[in-house]
């Protein structure tokens, strides 16, 4: 089959866009082979490029507002059957697997193109049906007998467990109602699914092969008007079947005896009632399959965001430690996401389901400490009014972090490392010992080899800890991630504050990307969310990043290039015009520009104007 994308909102939703190339673009200018009309896409954004491999790659083209793929922004990424990308405000579904064979080919159903109209056509807008209408309804026995099949329909589709019963129960009752010797369902929507029949036969039963023309289910399922045909040895109906005002399909009936015109307008009513029923059955079924699907193919499951070959190193070790159950020492310096690593290890590991407690060592003095970890018995201190189960407990058969191992003090350190190897404690002030099953991930920002000469660590400890051990590469070290570490936090933040940001401007990101980032992620996160609250602009600028990024990061003038130098150049001689015009008033000279004073008053501080106005000023 050939690979498609489908967009799935917008005012294009649905459509279907074939992988018919080598490479297809995406992006807001025409020229692309897939044109999304969004203000948050660039003109060229990304390129999706068919491998020798067979495999498909997406990779952004330096796009301002950055792809993600399943919810995880990324540069360049392989794509899998039922990946969802996002691009600016838009998903699209990307498909690469072999479609079940089509309607025409389907074992209940099967299409005859050489049958035409031979005899007496009846049609009706499946809305028209009187039954729906209420007005001018028959008073006879016949009437009445198809209303009750109505209302028993209405009870069965309220019951019905799952996509296949619903639809062979709604046969049965239809087939019996009208008497007809032959029915079928045929499902066409929602895309990006396959159609899906079901049939019905009075002497083969259900899912048996009926021939129905295809003329008729065309004029049904894509014109919304049903139809009575009555030919020499049979007459036959195909009415729409209709959901939330959308036509996903028709409904057959195929009698040897004869159909009316109450036949026609029971079948429509039929198919708008059930055909509701239908489409919300065959969309839970497809995304429990969805869910069932993406549960199977995901290897790891993590909150991180990251595709530098450290970062790639980090994944292969969560990989193939988290199905264990072994002691982890996780090191690196503070913010690089150490615990990130831990509750991604308890996440792939089979004690999952179990709880995850997690303590900074740090944060605690060592009696709260002790109790903190191991718990207390009433009376064991003053305070103690009640027992009190320690993290140990509430981790059982779940994983216990411990944060920032190298600050717990050397006399708590030995009933530690009995607890780590024994799995066995005793509650302060308590007597009896207490079992458990924990898995035990420790986190450090120390080196705990040099603790060990000095006398501050156990040395034992230490071994017992670094069973596995893994290293967090600091942000410097991950150039590379940090724009996708920034898109990301961005976009978090703007969803929480309700603000629209587009993207980072180049001229930030050339910034960002200097920075050598001492508080590592951390930092990361809090100049972003800092530059998307504070920002006037839809788009992050260099005036919105914290000082400290512009004086340590800020490029030479030969790096910014030409353009840049006179943008700048440009910026200076418009504000200092502005500011000597109003002879220093700032809040008019800011009307004048057309910005707001405070980002007047950050751009003058960015730009090391103020000296140039005062003396401008003659100040």
């Amino acid at each position: 089959m050939t690979p498609r994308l489908i967009l799935l909102d917008g005012p294009s939703k649905g459509q279907v866009t074939l992988f018919d190339r080598r490479d297809l673009s995406i992006g807001r200018h025409p020229g692309n082979h897939l044109v999304l009309s969004d203000e948050l896409v660039s003109r060229h954004h990304c390129r999706i490029l068919a491998q020798q491999s067979g495999d498909f790659l997406i990779r952004d083209l330096q796009s301002r507002n950055g792809i993600f793929v399943n919810g995880v922004p990324v540069r360049e990424r392989a794509l899998a059957h039922g990946d969802t990308i996002r691009i600016g405000d838009r998903h699209i579904l990307f498909l690469t697997e072999d479609q079940p064979a089509d309607a025409g080919e389907n074992r209940s159903i099967r299409l005859d193109s050489t049958s035409r109209q031979t005899a007496t056509m009846v049609e009706l807008p499946h809305l028209d049906s009187l039954y729906l209408t209420g007005t001018d309804l028959p008073h006879d026995p016949r009437a009445t007998q198809s209303l009750q099949a109505l209302l028993k329909i209405s009870t069965v589709i309220r019951s019905a467990d799952g996509l296949k019963p619903l639809a062979h129960q709604l046969l049965g009752l239809i087939a019996e109602a009208s008497a007809a010797h032959q029915a079928a369902i045929l499902l066409t929507c929602p895309p990006p699914a396959d159609p899906l029949s079901f049939s019905w036969d009075d002497t083969a039963g259900f899912e048996t092969t009926v021939t129905v023309p295809d003329h008729l289910l065309e004029r049904a399922a894509r014109d919304g008007i049903a139809t009575l045909a009555r030919e020499d040895t049979s007459c036959r109906i195909a009415a729409p079947l209709a959901s939330r005002d959308q036509l996903i399909g028709a409904l057959y009936l195929e009698t040897t005896g004869t159909f009316d015109d109450d036949h026609l307008q029971f079948a429509a009513a039929a198919g708008s009632i059930g055909g509701l029923a239908l489409d919300s059955a065959r969309r839970f079924e497809m995304l429990a399959a969805e869910n069932t699907r993406l549960r199977e193919e995901i290897n790891l499951e993590h909150d991180m965001v990251g595709e530098s070959p450290r970062m790639q190193d980090v994944y292969r070790f969560i990989s193939r430690a988290a199905p264990t159950s072994a002691t982890i020492l996780i090191r690196g310096e503070s913010g690089t996401g150490k615990e990130l690593v831990a509750r991604a290890i308890h996440r792939n590991s089979p004690r999952a389901q179990r709880p995850f407690v997690a303590v900074n060592c740090a944060a605690l003095t060592e009696p709260l400490l002790e109790s903190e970890l191991f718990g207390h018995e009433r009376g064991a201190f003053t305070h103690a009014i009640a027992q009190k189960k320690g993290r140990f407990e509430l981790a059982d058969g779940g994983t216990l972090f411990l944060d920032e191992i190298g600050e717990i003090p050397i006399s708590l350190q030995a009933k530690l490392l009995r607890a780590i190897e024994e799995r066995e404690f005793e509650r302060v002030g308590g007597t009896r010992s207490i079992r458990v099953d924990v898995r035990l991930i420790a986190a450090t920002n120390a080196d705990l080899k040099a603790a060990i000469e000095k006398a501050t660590f156990r040395q034992d400890l230490y071994y017992r800890l670094d069973v596995l051990s893994v290293t967090m590469p600091p942000l410097r070290e991950r150039t590379g991630d940090v724009q996708l570490l920034a898109t990301y936090v961005a976009s978090r933040v703007a969803a929480q504050v309700n603000k629209k940001i587009n993207g980072i401007s180049p001229e930030a990101r050339a910034i960002l990307e200097a920075y050598d980032w001492p508080g590592n992620v951390r930092e990361l996160r809090n100049a972003i969310e800092r530059a998307v609250v504070l920002g006037n602009s839809e788009y992050i600028l260099p005036e919105d990043l914290p000082e400290d990024l512009l004086e340590s990061s800020r490029p030479p003038p030969e790096a910014l290039g030409q353009f840049r130098s006179s943008v700048t150049g440009e910026k200076r001689r418009l504000i200092l015009e502005a500011v000597c015009h109003t002879k220093g008033n700032y809040t008019e000279a800011a009307h004048r520009l057309g910005v707001h004073p405070n980002y007047l008053h950050r751009l003058i501080r960015n730009l090391d104007l103020k000296e140039e106005i005062l003396k401008a000023l003659g100040k």
